[in-house]
């Protein structure tokens, strides 16, 4: 028999190459499994770094201003060691409460609607603008802020402040309610009609109930955002080193108090400043915990 090999028509071809061994190319796949999935717990690893860095710093240069006078007592004069930032922290409360009172019905609304109208030229304006406003700097809102809300009355307010920051806190809670809508079923919405709801009942308490969980998430994770802005709060609720919760003045603000602590030149208001940026940084934290669990019971409650 000749070198060649023959095919089914009897012609003679060229020798067939010995084909690569079934447990080589197991364990040549393997081998890239496992590359890639190093490689991406290192990426997850590297992402996580800068968190861990960042509250470990803050830990050891703030824990040590950390008292129970400092949720409890004002700032002290320049000069003075202690004191705390007890204004601070209620006027940031005041602040995302009003943010919440400006964004979330507009937020929630605008989502439903989209969720509900998705086809129409309406509803992809308000979607393509919600994407915009996303990426828009905080010091851009806070501009317009001032122009609108700050300007005409003459005076720097704690509504202004919160009003800004609730306008940030709109086209996330907008995106977020419109994708949670969306995953109700169908089927939902027809059973509801068919008992006679009207469309407007059928989408206010069955589909947004139903999406509720959902919603609650997108809520929190925005408030957490927001709580930290600075930049808005300087062209609208400005400071108050004074105790005051008249939404019609300026008020205190953590990021506005760890901002002007920090640029001042005195060691004792640099400690309050990193005190100050611990616990911002832990409420933030506590509000992102809060709707990860919320997300958890939601998805577990999906899969009952």
């Amino acid at each position: 028999m000749s070198a060649g090999a023959i095919d089914a028509s009897g012609a003679v071809g060229q020798p067939r190459r010995p084909t690569r061994s079934r447990p080589v190319a197991l364990a040549r796949r393997r081998g890239v499994s496992i590359l890639m999935v190093t490689l991406t717990c290192l990426a997850a690893a590297v992402a996580v770094v800068p968190l861990v860095v960042i509250l470990v710093y803050l830990l050891k240069q703030g824990a040590s201003a950390l008292s129970l006078s400092f949720f409890t007592s004002m700032p002290k004069p320049v000069g003075e060691a202690g004191g705390g930032m007890a204004n601070a922290i209620i006027g940031t409360l005041i602040l995302i409460g009003i943010a919440s009172a400006v964004g979330l019905p507009v937020g929630i609304g605008a989502g439903l609607y989209l969720a509900e109208r998705r086809g129409t030229r309406l509803a992809n304006l308000v979607r393509f603008l919600a994407d915009v406003l996303n990426g828009l700097p905080s010091i851009v809102m806070g501009i317009f802020a001032w122009q609108f809300l700050v300007r005409p009355v003459g005076h720097f307010s704690a509504l202004a402040g919160g009003a800004a920051i609730g306008a940030m806190m709109i086209p996330l809670v907008t995106r977020t309610t419109e994708e949670m809508v969306r995953t109700v079923p169908q089927s939902l919405r027809e059973a509801a009609l068919a008992l006679g709801y009207p469309r407007w009942r059928t989408s206010l308490q069955i589909v947004l109930r139903t999406a509720l969980g959902g919603i609650v998430t997108g809520v929190l994770v925005a408030v957490a955002r927001v709580a930290g802005e600075t930049a808005p709060l300087l062209f609208t609720a400005l400071g108050n080193q004074f105790w005051s919760t008249k939404i019609s003045q300026p008020i205190a603000a953590l990021p506005l108090q760890i901002f002007t602590y920090a640029i001042s030149p005195y060691e004792e208001q640099h400690a309050q400043a990193w005190a100050g940026a611990l616990v911002l940084i832990t409420l933030v934290l506590v509000i992102s915990i809060v709707a990860r669990v919320v997300t958890r019971a939601r998805l577990g409650g999906g899969h009952d």
